[in-house]
């Protein structure tokens, strides 16, 4: 029973983190699209702000990765 609720902890740690990172990337990209389409020089702080979301992603990935390895150590 323990071992099935540390999974699901992780699980929640990656899958609401991707999907609040999708989110803000759906966002961020239709905003930026029309930016850039108005404005083509900004497109380097675009490519930027898009990329800034994925951190989140990967700091889902650190926390599962953290809950999974202090159960086994």
């Amino acid at each position: 029973m323990d071992n099935g609720l540390i999974a699901i902890a992780a699980a929640l740690a990656i899958g609401l983190s991707g999907i609040g990172t999708a989110i803000a990337q759906s966002r961020i990209g239709a905003a930026g699209a029309g930016a850039i389409a108005e404005k083509p020089s900004v497109a380097g702080t675009i490519m930027i702000l898009v990329a800034i979301p994925e951190t989140v992603a990967i700091l889902g990935f650190v926390v599962a990765a953290m809950i999974l390895l202090m159960v086994r150590g």
